[in-house]
């Protein structure tokens, strides 16, 4: 039975959960999970060591013994995630490797040894857990639950602002086409399907500002005691 209070909060690509949680986790002087992350470094980790995606059993050897590490930057005000004592942050952002981390994930092995290694994050003081099923099925039991969502067209913008930003040269109806695909796969797997916890608090952030949403969850986290 894990003991330390838990944050968790789902929803789907785009929706904003990673800067928002991050920036949560910090306000409650709280530890974070990027959960998407743990299956990215995995499809990276699987490319570097030649574990083709379709290969479970070498996956769920390659996922137990994961070297990683997330690193909150104060100065920079982001989370570096490491991968054998690499920093990977902007590798595991690209579309590439977010394909194949949506790929491996339907595996119910590889996501059964991901399970495993998320809740050992559930250390003290507390954590904050982003992602697709923290609330359903890693972390039932946490205190608070947030769905994240917005609409298909905000969140494949938002991807498309990201993009461009980068200096990648792509088309916003590729880029929603994209959106459309994974939010498929992920609400109609066999194995923990995206959808909110019967218990989780829903906010649609299509109309909001980050500063907007990150101080509706302060205020949610008032309420439930976990903040003063």
């Amino acid at each position: 039975m894990i003991s330390v209070p838990i944050v968790t909060v789902d929803g789907p690509s785009g929706a904003g959960k990673g800067t928002l949680s991050a920036a949560l986790a910090s306000k409650l002087g709280y530890r974070y999970l990027d959960s998407g992350a743990l299956y990215r470094l995995l499809a990276l980790a699987s490319e570097r060591h030649k574990v083709a995606l379709d290969n479970q059993h070498a996956l769920v050897v390659l996922a137990a013994h994961l070297d990683i590490c997330f690193e909150y930057n104060a100065a920079e005000g982001r989370t570096q995630i490491l991968l054998e004592g690499e920093d990977v942050s902007r590798q595991l952002r690209t579309e590439s490797v977010a394909i194949m981390a949506s790929e491996l994930a339907v595996h119910v092995g590889v996501r059964a040894a991901l399970v495993e290694r998320q809740r050992l994050f559930a250390l003290a003081p507390g954590l904050v857990a982003d992602g697709r099923d923290m609330g359903t099925v890693v972390f039932p039991e946490a205190r608070l639950k947030i769905y994240l969502t917005a609409s298909a067209e905000e969140r494949a913008a938002r991807r498309y602002k990201q993009l461009l930003e980068k200096g990648d040269n792509v088309s916003l109806r590729a880029v929603r086409l994209q959106v459309d695909e994974r939010d498929q796969r992920d609400t109609e797997r066999q194995v923990a399907p995206l959808r909110p916890a019967d218990d989780a608090i829903q906010i649609d952030t299509s109309e909001m500002s980050a500063d907007a949403v990150l101080l509706q969850l302060l205020e949610i986290t008032v309420v439930k005691g976990l903040l003063t």
